[in-house]
């Protein structure tokens, strides 16, 4: 987990080195997003093509929206001098930039006489540049990091313990932003634990330092309780013009989020949150609709087949309702293909379904080894009690190795933090049917907070179009 040093830096430190750095990718975003558009006023083809002034408009009005909207996306920021390679915000970008330009032309029609081909050559040629572009700049950063070079230089004063963690974590996580060059502290070097950053000295040399212009940024890691000797040296350090940060306490820090929240003006460390945050609820809530209305009506002729085979197989409904846990541990009422003898069946999941288990018809087994016994939960999916992808929902007497999971596993119940889904990334990495053991639902467990914890469209898309791989190869569905 990255330290959310405060992109106050980006402003306050060495604002030329800052300044003219964004200042050049903007301009590099700029060529890499226009460049390639003017190409096809300029290359000619046996198609009808555009002409240069038209084409030059167009590649400049690309490149401005590509620079504003990777600006809007904050690459322009903090991001640009992280290791992070934010290629899915510039996908973003360039795709809603790209995407704005097509718009454009459906009522002006200006993009009429452009080929296709040259239309998508311009796409994927600025996409594959941007992306380059990110890791050609990482690469620089990582050299100048290498050397110890960086935007800022910062020292922690104090050598605690706490001070110790935190220069673990940053030397662990380094970045051109902000380098560590060593430690201020007004002990002698004899009380001073051994650490493989150097003691520089006390606060005189922290001043001469900072004079010298050798240091741009102090880390506070003091402890709290030493509140007068903390007082003494925040009044002596407002005095030198560089920027003081607090450092919270690390063990603290590291079961707490990034952020800081205000709370009556007092900042607080964020523990935990809902895991959906802004627009991702209404955006999984409509990709769960678009996916399950689709679903159903590709897949109707083949559930009317099943529920005719399960009809036929032996006496009792087509559909099985169970109650299961859902979103905030509710219970709600899941729907199945029924797979076993009516008279056998187990409403509360006690015992486990296992290898050539009498209760499950000759149907029973085909339907639930293949998955098709889940088909009715798009009907959950539509009505808003499941999702499209999520952690399984599971009864509320199942158990492995004879012990309830919600016993077994002390972080059962956070998986209830979202909807439960037809499939999810347990499933696809192969953790589906029984689960007889302790070790297979503590894996289980750990898929489902991953993905919760990593939600995103695209991990979802991924997981959909892993699952059709991951039930045929699956060996543990009975």
């Amino acid at each position: 987990m990255k330290l959310p040093f405060s992109n106050a830096i980006f402003a306050f430190a060495q604002p030329a080195t800052i300044r003219y750095t964004i200042v050049m990718a903007r301009l590099a975003h700029f060529a890499i997003a226009a460049l390639p558009g003017l190409l096809i006023g300029l290359v000619p083809t046996t198609a009808a093509s555009i002409e240069f002034p038209q084409a030059l408009a167009l590649s400049i009005i690309a490149g401005l929206l590509c620079v504003l909207i990777l600006g809007i996306v904050g690459v322009y920021g903090g991001l640009l001098f992280s290791n992070r390679l934010l290629i899915r915000r510039f996908f973003f970008a360039w795709t809603a930039s790209f995407g704005l330009l097509l718009a454009v032309h459906y009522p002006f029609r200006f993009l009429e006489h452009v080929p296709r081909n040259s239309l998508l050559a311009w796409y994927l040629l600025s996409l594959s540049l941007l992306v380059l572009s990110r890791l050609t700049m990482l690469a620089f950063f990582q050299r100048r990091v290498q050397r110890g070079k960086f935007i800022q230089h910062s020292v922690i004063l104090g050598m605690t313990e706490n001070a110790m963690h935190l220069a673990d974590h940053v030397l662990s996580h380094a970045d051109v932003g902000a380098g560590l060059i060593g430690f201020i502290d007004d002990r002698h070097p004899s009380r001073l634990p051994p650490h493989q950053l150097p003691h520089l000295g006390g606060m005189d040399t922290l001043e001469r330092l900072v004079r010298n212009g050798e240091v741009d940024q102090i880390l506070l890691a003091l402890p709290i309780s030493a509140y007068e000797r903390n007082h003494h040296y925040v009044q002596r350090l407002r005095q030198l013009p560089v920027q003081v940060l607090l450092v919270p306490d690390m063990a603290m820090f590291r079961i707490a989020h990034r952020r800081v929240v205000p709370v009556a003006g007092a900042p607080m460390f964020v523990i935990a949150e809902p895991p959906l945050q802004g627009w991702a609820p209404l955006i999984k809530r409509c990709e769960d609709i678009a996916i399950s209305t689709l679903a159903l009506l590709l897949l109707s002729p083949l559930m009317l087949l099943v529920a005719i085979a399960v009809k036929l197989e032996s006496r009792g409904p087509v559909l099985f309702r169970q109650k299961r846990y859902g979103y905030n541990h509710r219970l709600i009422e899941v729907y199945k293909f029924r797979s076993m003898y009516h008279h056998l069946r187990d409403e509360h999941a006690g015992v486990q379904t296992g290898k050539n288990d009498p209760r499950v018809t000759r149907v029973g087994r085909f339907i639930r080894k293949t998955s098709l016994d889940e088909l009715p939960q798009l009907f959950n999916v539509l009505a808003g009690s499941m999702s499209m992808v999520g952690p399984r929902p599971h009864a509320t007497a199942t158990k492995a190795a004879n012990v309830l999971f919600e016993d077994a596993v002390k972080e059962y119940v956070a998986r209830h933090r979202v909807k439960p889904g037809i499939t999810g990334l347990a499933q696809v990495h192969g953790y589906r049917g029984e689960t007889d053991t302790i070790e297979k639902i503590q894996r289980r467990v750990e898929y489902d907070l991953e993905y919760i914890e990593n939600w995103s469209l695209w991990l979802d898309l991924s997981i959909l179009l892993r699952t059709l791989p991951a039930v045929l190869s699956a060996r543990a569905a009975y």
